[in-house]
């Protein structure tokens, strides 16, 4: 088992091994104490997991009690977040007590954002059960929920208290689900490190712990460095502000990896075009694109795409940050005039 300590303005662990959940009571029951424990968790793995971690919370003297939400995206809203928040009071529990996010990404925000909310902060474990939220959405904080106008729009920056990454929980993944995780660790490596971009070549499931363990110290640096998302964190949104663009106009039936994946495509070519990167790095992330099955276009166009846009949480006024790769390991944000942004998401579709 590998451990990662993230110094954040709450500094807290990351476990990452393999059959480590049934040892999570014990290691919540050490982290933050308190009587009860509200695991958050989708339906789908409350089915397959859901009593394992009850049962390990009540071996450690917890009352264990679950909220469960239809898996998805469209559960990523206002009224799962104050049914959740409902639940919480319902099964009285105090400001000592812990709520556990069990699950993705979409299970992490609404749990974390609940936990932010409840009587003011309440403490806090992630639990991840995907790839994605191994490697990218249970560490640095970030919560939330989607609004009408768009994605994340609603949240707190609420840090856990612990994160318990059991990898053997990733073999029940579709292939699909797998995939948007995928991405996520592609990003990193565009942004951060050539040599686990390079490393990508060998498959990922064979060499889940040492993948996911780079992941989260890639996304500890950036987040011990900005936090609150000031300046350098916005790095990790490569790909992210046309790529929750797509999310939004498909209804969030294209999925939030695959989304980010044509974003960075997208983004990538319209680069090479305004000669920020040279060709060959386009053509180095298209092929990795390409060697996990992840999409490198949209059907979307860039008129409906920038105005989908504009409801991006990264928007400050008149503007934009949008970030672009220079090299493999290193890419750089730029402000784009909001009457520029059509004009540079078409430089990275293939409308040309």
């Amino acid at each position: 088992m590998k451990t990662i300590t993230v110094n954040t303005s709450k500094s807290y662990d990351v476990l990452i091994g393999a059959g480590i959940l049934d040892e999570a009571g014990t290691f919540i029951r050490q982290t933050v104490g308190g009587q009860a424990a509200a695991i958050v968790t989708d339906d789908n793995v409350a089915a397959l997991y859901g009593n394992r971690l009850a049962e390990t919370l009540e071996k450690s003297d917890y009352r264990a009690v679950q909220y469960v939400f239809p898996h998805g995206e469209a559960s990523k809203n206002a009224e799962t977040f104050i049914s959740a928040l409902n639940f919480l009071a319902e099964n009285k529990l105090s400001r000592t007590d812990v709520v556990v996010a069990f699950g993705g990404g979409v299970t992490g925000d609404i749990a974390g954002f609940a936990a932010a909310c409840y009587m003011r902060g309440v403490r806090f474990v992630q639990i991840p059960t995907t790839l994605l939220a191994a490697v990218d959405s249970s560490v640095g904080g970030k919560t939330g929920i989607d609004l009408a106008a768009g994605k994340n729009l609603a949240g707190a920056f609420y840090q856990p208290d612990a994160v318990i990454c059991d990898v053997s929980l990733l073999s029940s993944l579709t292939p699909d689900v797998f995939r948007d995780g995928c991405a996520e660790v592609i990003k990193h490596g565009v942004i951060a490190d050539r040599v686990l971009f390079e490393s990508l070549k060998t498959p990922i499931n064979t060499q889940l712990e040492a993948v996911i363990a780079r992941n989260v110290e890639i996304k500890r640096d950036i987040v011990v460095e900005d936090e609150f998302e000031t300046g350098p964190r916005k790095l990790l949104n490569f790909g992210h502000t046309v790529g929750h663009a797509i999310e939004l106009l498909s209804d969030y039936h294209i999925t939030h990896g695959h989304a980010v994946a044509a974003g960075m495509a997208v983004v990538t070519r319209a680069a090479v075009r305004m000669d920020m990167c040279e060709a060959h790095c386009s053509c180095d992330i298209l092929d990795m694109l390409r060697r996990y099955e992840l999409p490198e276009n949209t059907k979307y166009k860039a008129d409906d795409l920038a105005r989908a846009c504009l409801s991006d949480k990264k928007r400050d006024g008149d503007s934009i940050t949008m970030v672009f790769p220079a090299e493999i390991g290193r890419c750089v944000r730029k402000e784009i005039p909001i009457h520029e942004l059509e004009k540079v998401i078409r430089l990275g579709l293939e409308e040309l």
